[in-house]
């Protein structure tokens, strides 16, 4: 069974993601961009006051060849 995403705010997600190897490559507006060395993908995450929504969040998890338990063990929950 799949892990359900959790509720998060954008700085956690870009926090959990930069323990991966992602780094901020640019923002533009209210979307921070961040790349990984050797990957292709790009990650965008909006930087809004509000919890990333769930679905974006599992898209974005996706994108950076992740599964949501990998995604959920770099929170350090």
């Amino acid at each position: 069974m799949n892990p359900q995403v959790p509720n998060l705010k954008p700085r956690e997600v870009v926090a959990a993601f930069q323990k991966a190897g992602w780094s901020v490559h640019r923002q533009r507006g209210s979307h921070l961009i961040m790349r990984k060395a050797g990957s292709l993908n790009l990650l965008v995450i909006p930087m809004h006051d509000r919890d990333v929504p769930k679905g974006t969040l599992r898209g974005i998890i996706s994108d950076a060849d992740l599964s949501v338990g990998e995604f959920i063990d770099l929170l350090g929950r």
